[in-house]
């Protein structure tokens, strides 16, 4: 009988010796450095680059842990106007791999991210590009803020492409005092990119097209609620 219990002990304390080493052998999730953010009014105006960037970090919160501790900032990119000088969203993200908070890869790096060597590397797409909680965009609100050509860089042109550089709320850029009355303003409008790449001829993550305006329901009417793009850059 005492025999038993023994090699019943030992079986026992063998078997979870196993146990514990399975756990131990098990790949370690990697921690979330990319998720898609939700936009508190809705419109262009973030509070400038450095207001996108405190909507990223406050919303990393909700991951905990290191993902939390982590710096993270907006994929959008500034256009050169006056003394502001000229962003683009690629160089300010850091430099990856990053990972949604599901563990899955979305990109290895920014070459990898905007297909510098081979168009569509990344993984951006309506399984992958999930929330802060990690569920999925809705089709109806895919569109996403970033002022952003393919490449991840600012425009040139002349024209708007990011709300006023992300402080406009509404459909017209501000005019100076002594403009021209006869002259309509610009419009104010945002390059939007499509988290599920889909819906339209263009389904770039970054670039798909043009917003009507900088309102929340310029948003709306194309498919949008001013979601942003985060990325950990550490």
């Amino acid at each position: 009988m005492t025999r038993t219990i023994v090699v019943t002990a030992v079986t026992t304390a063998l078997l979870g010796s196993a146990a514990i080493f399975a756990q131990a052998q098990q790949p370690q999730q990697p921690t979330p450095s990319f998720f898609v953010a939700e936009n508190p009014n809705g419109t262009g105006n973030l509070g400038g680059l450095a207001g996108a960037d405190q909507i990223c970090q406050t919303q990393a919160q909700a991951l905990g842990g290191e993902a939390a501790a982590k710096t993270w900032h907006a994929y959008l990119s500034q256009e050169q106007r006056g003394n502001t000088p000229k962003v683009n969203a690629r160089g300010r993200i850091g430099q990856g791999p990053w990972y949604n908070v599901k563990g899955q890869l979305i990109a290895s790096s920014v070459a990898d991210l905007h297909g510098d060597q081979q168009r569509d590397r990344n993984n951006i797409q309506a399984a992958t590009a999930l929330d802060v909680k990690g569920e999925q965009i809705p089709g109806n609100v895919h569109d996403i803020l970033t002022g952003s050509d393919s490449d991840g860089r600012a425009f040139t042109d002349g024209y708007d492409h990011t709300c006023n550089n992300w402080t406009s709320d509404g459909m017209a850029l501000p005019q100076a005092a002594n403009a021209n009355a006869a002259v309509p303003a610009d419009r104010a409008r945002a390059m939007l990119g499509h988290s599920n790449r889909s819906g339209g001829q263009n389904t770039s993550w970054n670039a798909a097209h043009m917003s009507q305006g900088c309102t929340k329901q310029a948003f709306t009417n194309t498919g949008g609620a001013g979601k942003l793009y985060c990325f950990a850059i550490n």
